[in-house]
């Protein structure tokens, strides 16, 4: 595969055995391939064992399981969208094709803009403007299509100042690239490759931390059609259509169907429903601190975020990071608990069993020792008194023998001089 790769265009998940995710994408992967095959597709679909081929997956640079690639040339395409059967096959059409799609008449226009609902197109001949759009389209064809055109092939409603002209049509009308207000090239397509509007979920605001902007949500339930919940989705709306020229380089506005996902990025329970405000960058997030009626009252809520009055919490510090951390912990623990009561008994009681049991060993082997020691010296005291006592008989044994033989003796003196008094 190393040696031949290049001959082909290969998109291949890189996998762990033993990763979960990995096993959940492999009905998906499965279906990918018989897609792909089905289309007639010139990419290949394949997947590799990349703790059994670590090399390959180095090269890679894959790090975490699984990891989506299409690889084509020399070059190496990260995919980071959701791992579903359609968006999967999308990306891989999408990166495998030519960077800048030709749009050679209006019905084709038409029907490309049907199909996609953000798209970048070029206007004009050879220029640098071109070679920047080539190059940018190259690093970005991950994300979205690129086209070209002939000015005669834009609908009537569009009116150029000057050509050449990169230009991005969504949300019913068309924005052209201004390099004096906008900046740089690549920046402005990071941003406007998104709608005004969007139903945000975990991988859209993944992506939208790269495009420097705040994002301003909804968090509403989508199967509750209540007034409240109604309402608020349509006040983000409404802002994000009427006030565009004034916050579309900052802000981003959607909707987040439930509050789990962001409940764990605010370490907090949020009630439903309810709009936050959320900097992707450094983990702060703004809560407005008055009830939100109507449009103006988000109006005034973002200007005062971007004048500073607003208050901003959370952040990426030292003590968040600790709380996140603890959080992360608990949640864990919660997790395993409510999924499987069992299990978390096993995991989380048997450690702290043998824990126990490990001290309360340490513990009882200490108070056994002092004892075993104490009667071994009271043990030991005793012998001695014992040996001391037998060393007193026979000191007076000793004695009375003494005594006997110094009687004996004086005996044979008074023999002696009765002798010699006769």
């Amino acid at each position: 595969f190393k040696e031949n790769r290049k001959d082909d265009i290969w998109l291949v998940d890189f996998y762990a055995p033993w990763c979960g995710h990995c096993k959940k994408l492999e009905p998906v992967w499965n279906e990918v391939g018989i897609e792909m095959k089905n289309m007639g597709s010139p990419v290949k679909v394949g997947k590799m064992d990349a703790t059994s081929f670590s090399s390959i997956a180095s090269e890679f640079g894959v790090r975490g399981y699984p990891t989506i690639k299409l690889l084509k040339g020399d070059l190496a395409y990260n995919y980071r969208g959701p791992r579903t059967k359609d968006d999967i096959v999308e990306f891989a059409n999408r990166v495998a094709g030519p960077l800048i799609r030709p749009l050679p008449s209006q019905h084709m226009f038409e029907h490309v803009q049907k199909r996609h609902r953000v798209l970048f197109v070029y206007v004009g001949g050879e220029s640098p403007l071109k070679e920047k759009y080539i190059e940018v389209a190259s690093e970005l064809i991950v994300y979205t299509y690129f086209f070209s055109a002939s000015e005669d092939v834009l609908p009537e409603y569009v009116t150029l100042p000057e050509l050449p002209a990169v230009m991005v049509f969504k949300d019913g009308t068309y924005f052209v690239y201004d390099e004096y207000e906008d900046g740089d090239l690549s920046s402005w397509i990071n941003r406007e490759r998104f709608q005004g509007y969007l139903h945000v979920d975990g991988f859209t605001l993944y992506e939208l931390g790269d495009t420097g902007k705040l994002v301003a949500i909804a968090v509403i339930d989508d199967k509750n059609s209540s007034v409240e919940h109604t309402r608020l989705k349509s006040i983000i709306q409404e802002v994000a259509r009427d006030y565009r020229d004034h916050f579309h380089r900052d802000f981003q506005f959607g909707h987040m169907d439930g509050n789990d996902y962001i409940n764990s990025l605010l370490m907090d329970d949020l009630t439903v429903p309810t709009i936050v405000v959320l900097n992707t960058s450094n983990q702060q997030y703004f809560l407005p601190d008055r009830r939100i009626e109507n449009t103006e009252d988000m109006v005034q809520f973002i200007n005062n975020i971007l004048d500073g009055t607003a208050e901003a919490q959370g952040g990426d510090g030292l003590l968040q990071r600790i709380k996140r951390i603890i959080y992360d912990a608990k949640s864990t623990v919660v997790s395993v608990f409510k999924s499987s009561p069992l299990l978390g008994c096993f995991l989380f009681g048997l450690p702290l069993g043998v824990i126990s049991i490990m001290c309360y060993g340490i513990c009882t082997a200490d108070t056994d020792g002092g004892v075993d020691e104490h009667e071994a010296a009271k043990k030991e005291h005793g012998d001695r008194e014992l040996t001391d006592e037998g060393s007193e008989e026979e000191q007076e044994e000793e004695k009375n023998e003494k005594y006997t033989e110094l009687s004996d003796g004086d005996l044979k003196q008074k023999d002696i001089m009765e002798k010699k008094k006769d």
